[in-house]
């Protein structure tokens, strides 16, 4: 029987040929379908991911990670107080106006942290130190979006809705899924590119004391600070990947 299935097989060659073509390019498209999948989810959640916080507090009904509504800095003291936080950190993650060399504007996404809070943090630094973020107007981009924003060493000055950004160092590898490239920096300088009050943030990063069970955190910090929404670091992730993956009506909601 399997030597009559293989006569079969080889009977016509011409046939064979043309099978085992679209068997192979069914399959090869099916990987770089998967991959772009993969490659997609990543890119939308990659700073959710990398954040290394356990919870994420934002203004209430938050679309996505992008559109974040500032609130007052007094729920983060809020947040600090209640049992179970082992630290809290403020972030600050908007859209803001990058000034190119030849005097034309790029949209970028603004990402400013607490160089302190251990939360919410660039990765994968192959130039300058998260250090030197410390000082005012200072920036770091990724190697990929250096072309694009017309930048290509450490020192050079450009503006952020016409304040100056310094560039003090350089990532590989952080994409966006929007066309809007990262720019790191301080949470006081990105307060000053976004024209933020001083009392104000966009997020609040939490990581719970070991052995905290992170959903009970999740619901005590639910039951006792008002008007925001406050999600697990996965329920954040999948969020933002069916936000921009399926569209703002469908996907898992929470």
């Amino acid at each position: 029987m399997p030597s009559l299935a293989l006569k079969n097989l080889v009977h016509d060659k011409v046939r064979l040929a043309v099978t085992l073509v679209g068997i192979i390019f069914s399959v090869v498209l099916s990987a770089i379908q998967l991959g772009l999948f993969v490659g997609f989810q990543r890119a939308t959640s990659d700073i959710i991911v990398n954040s290394n916080a356990d919870i994420w507090l934002s203004s209430k009904g938050l679309a996505n990670l992008e559109n974040g509504i500032p609130f007052s800095e007094s729920k983060f003291f809020q947040v600090k107080a209640v049992e179970g936080v082992e630290r809290a950190t403020k972030q600050i993650v908007q859209f803001g106006t990058w000034k190119k060399q030849d005097g034309g504007d790029e949209g970028v996404m603004i990402i400013g942290f607490d160089l302190d809070g251990g939360m919410g943090e660039l990765w994968n630094l192959t130039q300058g130190k998260i250090e030197d973020l410390r000082q005012p107007d200072s920036v770091i981009i990724d190697e990929l979006y250096a072309e694009k924003l017309q930048v290509s060493q450490i020192g050079e000055t450009v503006e952020i809705r016409v304040r100056k950004a310094k560039i003090v160092g350089f990532t590989r590898g952080i994409r966006t899924f929007t066309t809007s490239p990262a720019v790191f920096t301080s949470f006081k300088n990105a307060q000053n590119y976004l024209g933020l009050n001083e009392n104000q943030t966009l997020y609040v990063l939490i990581k719970a004391k070991q052995g905290v069970d992170i959903q009970q955190l999740k619901a005590t910090l639910e039951t006792k600070i008002n008007d925001v929404d406050v999600k697990t670091k996965d329920e954040f992730t999948v969020k933002q990947q069916n936000y921009w993956m399926f569209g703002t009506g469908a996907g898992l909601r929470f």
